[in-house]
């Protein structure tokens, strides 16, 4: 299956300043969820391709906003197939191998209530052992910024201080969020405290799914095509969030009404 992205950005993603406009995100996103819901459980086959058709979406598009040269066809002929795109780099081809796992083992904790730190390290551990055992979900130990970035990142010696903090927060304040907020801030806060050498992006962008499967809503899929949007969003995140939010709500809905054409469903309209 191919999934096509919808680039059509409807709203202003750098003028989002008021709170209504994200609760009508997230209104919308739940009248999509509600009628989405009138299909479930999925079960058998249909779980089976729903995982299969977005594990190649989800691993090409994460993987291509950092990067990797592997196209999406080349990309599902790796997972799917087993071999490996000519005149490509190798590591290209372990990104995607270590990602389909991890998003193997996201789909593990579906049932789960929460998020705890031995996950994240764990998403991170098969994402990256194929590039580097050693570092594979391990916290990094030295001090690492990121290009074009005006903030600074966590300091080695108060990651893991960090991360218990932040396995704190997904414990005990999840249900004071809408579920897609909660989400995105997740992925917000996780990706400021960058915990690894390597590989940021891609857990923050699990833990994000994660959190969204887990409260029965759709994943979202940020598409290369928006990627100096998504950057320049997260940058900003660091002193108005509601961008970073509104963004995260509309890869929800789009992902949503590729969910309502796969299964036939005219998507409804709010009142």
């Amino acid at each position: 299956m191919h999934i096509v992205f919808s680039v059509e950005v409807q709203y202003n993603i750098y003028r989002v300043g008021r709170k209504e406009f994200l609760m009508d995100l997230y209104n919308k996103i739940d009248l999509y969820q509600s009628v989405l819901n009138e299909k479930r459980p999925f079960e058998g086959h249909l779980l089976k391709q729903i995982k299969d058709y977005y594990k190649i979406g989800l691993t090409w598009s994460s993987n291509a906003l950092e990067g990797n040269s592997l196209t999406e066809s080349e990309t599902k002929v790796l997972i799917e197939d087993g071999l490996t795109a000519g005149g490509k780099p190798l590591r290209d081809s372990y990104e995607a191998i270590g990602h389909a796992r991890a998003y193997e083992y996201m789909f593990t904790l579906l049932h789960a209530d929460t998020i705890t730190e031995q996950d994240i390290n764990a998403l991170h551990r098969l994402f990256y052992k194929e590039i580097d055992e050693a570092k594979a979900g391990v916290y990094r130990r030295e001090d690492v910024f990121i290009t074009g970035s005006s903030y600074p990142l966590t300091k080695p010696e108060d990651i893991p201080g960090e991360m218990k903090t932040l396995a704190d927060w997904i414990h005990t304040k999840r249900s004071k969020y809408h579920p897609v907020e909660f989400a995105a801030l997740l992925h917000k806060k996780f990706v400021f405290i960058h915990p690894y050498i390597d590989g940021n992006g891609r857990v923050a962008r699990l833990l994000m799914n994660t959190a969204l499967i887990q409260a029965g809503y759709m994943m979202a899929v940020i598409p290369p095509v928006l990627r100096s949007e998504y950057i320049g969003l997260l940058e900003r995140a660091h002193k108005d969030d509601k961008g970073f939010l509104a963004l995260t709500a509309e890869r929800v809905i789009e992902t949503q009404k590729d969910m309502l054409r796969l299964l036939h469903i005219p998507v409804p309209k709010q009142d």
